[in-house]
């Protein structure tokens, strides 16, 4: 679409070392997912956390498995810097699928799971992947789409695993 070009290409002008560094940054905590990862095992491991993480970690393979694997797989949309000969990749170049963002799909998996039971530390993640989510429009690697899509399915998925994981824990109550 020609508004997510010419939004891409405003992005450059906001360009610069300090900002540079940041945005790659920010995309390069959840390469790979070793950041979320940790977090999940974080509260994994802690007893107070551990049904959060519990979530969390649902949450997570459900996302990753929805955007990365599902989606991705169908919808095969090339990068903008495949496109676009005016887009300067910061980062390292995906090889997948551009579309829907798996950096942001997944960071906002694990904020939304966090924060619908301790919004303490639910409210620095989900700013945390507002950051990872605009890296990835300035890191010339994704679409405005590919995020929009990626947070609501970042945000979707977390609330509906919560609702179902609520209804279990009820039924074994009840038992």
């Amino acid at each position: 679409m020609k508004w997510e070009a010419e939004f891409l290409r405003s992005l450059s002008g906001l360009r610069c070392g300090f900002m540079d560094a940041f945005m790659k940054f920010f995309s390069f905590i959840c390469d790979y997912g070793w950041f979320l990862i940790s977090v999940v095992l974080i509260l994994l491991i802690n007893k107070k956390t551990r049904r959060i993480g519990i979530e969390a970690a649902v949450t997570l393979i459900f996302t990753a498995l929805i955007t990365n694997v599902i989606i991705k797989g169908l919808v095969h949309r090339v990068r903008p810097y495949e496109a676009y000969d005016f887009i300067e990749v910061l980062t390292r170049k995906p090889f997948d699928s551009s579309f829907p963002s798996g950096h942001t799909s997944n960071s906002f998996a694990v904020a939304v799971a966090v924060f619908i039971h301790n919004k303490k530390i639910g409210i620095p993640l989900i700013i945390l992947s507002a950051g990872i989510a605009f890296s990835r429009l300035y890191n010339g690697v994704h679409y405005p789409t590919d995020v929009l899509a990626g947070i609501v399915i970042g945000v979707t998925v977390p609330i509906v695993v919560h609702i179902i994981m609520k209804r279990i824990m009820e039924k074994k109550e009840v038992k």
